[in-house]
């Protein structure tokens, strides 16, 4: 009895060490991806087929676009999705990814209080928003985060020839945080805030807001993806995330891109070139 016993646990024992060994070896990439585009569910929708494509799992690290960066820098990542053009251009200037390469696109949107005591829904361009905002000393929460939706903000500010640090605790709140987090917290203070669309569109607790402008040119938002250089960073699996990219550019994953919608809305729209 005891032989048969001991024999069972020896068995059981070497099923576990090979389907461990299994695991480890499974193929994976890491992909550093943007808090807005992981909150919208689309990594979710496109990973299970490119798995079934290629047998190659895409583990998701969601952080800022700042971070992300970071992480590409160190080479703690294999490859980057973010929007914030500059900051993607100087990255791959110096050495940290191979290419740029755009996939997708949706567009920023400024969100408050329902009965919009500025009347920014009537104004002509977000410079405007911007500066009636600054003139009444309304209430405006910010991701103050480094991500690309917190760059894209700043630069507006510049353009309304607004200087947002000096008022940081007054008006101006920087929350430190994702947009997700931060739409809750313009909600309770019926303050302004800008969002990305996608995030504004699976946002579910907006009872205290109103999307209230849109459809300036202004605020557009492009999506990116960049492998890291295998040069700078040899451990990085370079091979694996090309795929993904090229995958991501082919004209399956673009359609799968256009056909991500929520509630009958498509999220985010492809616009990625051919090779």
């Amino acid at each position: 009895m005891r032989y048969f016993l001991a024999k069972a646990i020896a068995l059981m024992a070497l099923g576990m060490a090979l389907t461990s060994g299994l695991a480890e070896k499974s193929p994976f990439i890491t992909l550093s991806s943007t808090t807005s585009i992981e909150n919208s569910g689309l990594l979710d929708y496109l990973i299970p087929r490119f798995k079934d494509r290629t047998g190659i799992d895409v583990r998701v690290v969601s952080v800022g676009t700042g971070r992300a960066l970071k992480l590409g820098e160190t080479g703690d990542t294999d490859l980057i999705l973010v929007h914030h053009r500059p900051s993607e251009e100087e990255f791959v200037s110096k050495g940290f990814g191979v290419k740029r390469r755009e996939v997708m696109y949706n567009d920023f949107i400024i969100a408050g209080p329902p009965e919009d005591p500025l009347d920014i829904g009537e104004a002509d361009s977000v410079e405007r928003v911007l500066t009636l905002i600054h003139k009444h000393r309304m209430p405006f929460v910010s991701r103050g985060d480094e991500s690309g939706t917190h760059k894209k903000e700043m630069e507006l500010w510049g353009l309304a020839g607004v200087d947002v640090q000096q008022y940081s605790g007054s008006w101006y709140h920087e929350t430190g945080a994702g947009m997700g987090t931060t739409l809750n917290i313009a909600n309770g203070m019926g303050a302004y805030v800008l969002a990305d669309r996608g995030t504004w569109l699976s946002f579910k607790n907006r009872n205290g807001l109103a999307l209230l402008f849109e459809n300036d040119p202004l605020l557009h938002n492009q999506y990116s993806i960049i492998e890291i250089n295998p040069e700078r960073h040899p451990h990085t699996k370079f091979k694996e995330a090309e795929l993904f990219t090229n995958w991501l550019a082919s004209s399956e994953g673009q359609q799968m891109i256009a056909s991500f919608t929520l509630d009958g809305q498509q999220l985010f729209f492809p616009n990625a070139l051919p090779q």
